[in-house]
């Protein structure tokens, strides 16, 4: 007999809103198996399905289109428009992908570049003065490689206030603690803790950062035409 398929660990996830009240969660995966605990019918997110096709419609025109319309504000409207949370003084460069709009929260004074992957399908919440470099890949989740059915696996990624993630890195499912650094091309597969600068495939911990570097606020970039 097969194992259930996985879910996202409770205890992890209850670690990530403590640290993160306004991280919005989807809802649960649902699934229906047959005796052989080979999966039916799957729901990744049990929602209804006008629910469903909002998020979808949504997500599918502001990667094709909106993505790339040269104006921050009717950007982040539209990003409003289908359910993101987003602070004032924020920034997303043109070239962004963002999946699951509804589950996207950003605080105030944080700044994506150019060609980011904001995957919220497991929730995904930026905190307020994180700069986010270009291309930088934030992942919302894996699979379950021990199931034949191969299922998908949300689970919420939480970067904390004042965190610099770096050109190329990628950020699988984590929390990255307040001031922490994240060097270029980093591969980063488990939690940051606070002021600590990583680097490297998979990430390590490289130094500490002085916690009195983290005086800046209400810091505001918004280039013309990006």
């Amino acid at each position: 007999m097969l194992p259930e398929p996985t879910k996202a660990d409770p205890e992890d996830v209850a670690r990530k809103l403590a640290a993160a009240p306004g991280l919005k969660l989807p809802p649960e995966p649902e699934w229906i198996l047959g005796p052989d605990n080979r999966v039916i019918d799957y729901k990744m997110q049990g929602m209804t399905f006008a629910r469903k096709a909002i998020n979808r419609i949504g997500m599918l025109v502001f990667n094709m289109v909106v993505t790339h319309i040269p104006s921050h504000l009717f950007r982040q409207w539209f990003l409003r428009r289908f359910g993101a949370t987003i602070g004032k003084n924020v920034s997303i460069n043109r070239g962004t992908t963002v999946l699951d709009i509804e589950f996207l929260t950003i605080g105030d004074n944080t700044q994506f570049g150019w060609r980011c992957m904001l995957d919220a399908r497991g929730g995904l919440y930026v905190g307020n003065n994180v700069t986010i470099a270009s291309d930088v890949h934030i992942i919302g989740g894996g699979h379950d490689v021990q199931h034949p059915d191969f299922l998908p696996i949300p689970i919420p990624t939480v970067i904390e206030d004042q965190v610099w993630i770096a050109s190329r890195a990628m950020i699988l499912p984590s929390l990255i603690g307040r001031g922490a650094v994240v060097a270029a091309q980093a591969l980063v597969n488990k939690d940051v803790e606070p002021l600590t600068i990583v680097g490297g495939v998979p990430a390590k911990v490289l130094g500490k950062r002085n916690p009195e570097a983290l005086e800046y606020r209400d810091f505001k970039y918004r280039p013309l035409f990006f």
